[in-house]
Order: structure tokens, then sequence, then C-alpha cells
């Protein structure tokens, strides 16, 4: 079990710290931050620097703690997160399949980063180097990250956007 944990953290970590490391450095033909910030704009964040910088730090840094099993649940929060606001801002009109542009991928791996939590992130991690894979792993962590992350994302996605008139309703 310990290397089907590796293969999937490293995976799922590796592709969320290489997203976020577009996002933040431009590497691998991404946008940087002035790309993310412009699509942060875009998507009617109030504060879309700040908003950018948020996105790529969760995904760089949580995708490096999934990779690492470094404090586990909370990289698999700030992955969740990111995912669910995808989810609802991109992905969700488009349908269920990738193909389509639907939120197939993202669903998938938020259901990757919260089965690490349920499972801990097993023998080849940083968790278990320190000794606290066990006390911070489990299904009820694993509920937790869940119910903080849509706490979150509600959040970021009522609270931290502009909201078009159209959208909102008349005054009385």
């Amino acid at each position: 079990m310990s290397y089907g944990l590796l293969v999937l953290r490293l995976a799922v970590g590796g592709i969320m710290a290489a997203h976020g490391a577009q996002k933040v450095f431009g590497w691998w033909g991404g946008p940087g931050l002035s790309g993310t910030t412009a699509m942060c704009v875009n998507l009617g964040y109030r504060q879309p620097l700040l908003m950018g910088i948020a996105l790529a730090m969760a995904e760089l840094g949580g995708g490096l703690s999934l990779a690492t099993g470094l404090l586990t649940p909370l990289g698999a929060l700030a992955v969740t997160v990111v995912m669910l606001t995808a989810v609802y801002l991109v992905h969700l009109a488009r349908g269920f399949f990738n193909s389509a542009g639907g939120y197939e991928f993202n669903l998938l791996i938020a259901a990757a980063a919260l089965a690490l939590v349920a499972t801990g992130p097993g023998r080849f991690s940083l968790d278990r180097a320190f000794g606290w894979d066990d006390e911070i792993s489990g299904v009820w962590w694993a509920v937790g990250v869940a119910v903080v992350a849509l706490i979150l994302a509600v959040v970021v996605l009522t609270v931290g956007r502009r909201h078009s008139a159209a959208t909102e309703p008349e005054p009385a």
C-alpha cells in the first residue's frame, strides 16, 4: 500500500505543483503571475492580484505538500478549494467530461487529495518521518477537509468576487 500511496502522492501533487509553477513563474508555457492576475480579473475577483497569488500558491504549495506528504491535510485542503472553485467558475457549465472542458479532471484531483487524507500519506512521507501521519489522517480528517474546503470555496466565490448588475436583485 505504501508504494501505491507514494505513486498517487507524486502524481497528484506533482501535477498540482506544476500547474502552480505555471501560474507563479510562467514555466512550461504558463501565464506567470501577471497572466494569472489577468485571469482573476476576468473571473470577477475583487482583489485579482491577491487572488492570483492565493490561487498560484495553493496549487504550488498544496501540490508540494501532497507530493512530499508533509502536512497532507493542509495540502489537500488547498488543492480541494482550488478544484471546487474551478469547477464552479469554469467547468460546470461545460458538463462532466473533460473532452468538452467539463469538471471530470477537477473532481478526480479533489477526490484523490481527499483520499490521501483518509488513508494517510503512507510510509514514504514526511508526515510519517515526523510521526504525524496517524494523528492527522483518517476518515474524519477527510470529512473535515471536505467541509472546510466547501466553506472556503463558497466564501471565495461570494465574498471574493464582484457580482454583475445583471445578477443582483433590483432595489425595492
